[in-house]
């Protein structure tokens, strides 16, 4: 299994590969306030694709945190309970009639 997944990701890396290589013509990309970036298209991309992952990372962040308080509050909670003494109770004697 491992060497599909391996596969398919030397894959997907050459088809991009060549895909990058056939895009290197230079684009203008047009900002807000009549600021332009000329650049080739590939490495417009590459920016665009930079920024995506960095947004990504920064809005997953507060979650990964919020899971990694609590699995240490229930790792804490295990800890004492494993510490505390286990109380056997012997069920109640039944009436004496």
């Amino acid at each position: 299994m491992k060497f599909l997944v391996w596969l398919i990701r030397v894959l997907v890396f050459v088809l991009l590969l060549v895909l990058a290589l056939a895009n290197t013509q230079t684009a203008t990309l047009n900002f807000l306030a009549g600021y332009a970036w000329t650049a080739p298209l590939i490495l417009i991309g590459l920016a665009f694709f930079v920024v995506g992952l960095l947004a990504g990372l920064v809005s997953g962040l507060p979650a990964k945190l919020r899971l990694r308080m609590e699995n240490g509050r229930l790792k804490r909670e295990l800890r004492v309970a494993r510490e505390t003494p286990v109380v056997k109770e012997e069920p109640p004697m039944p009436p004496l009639i």
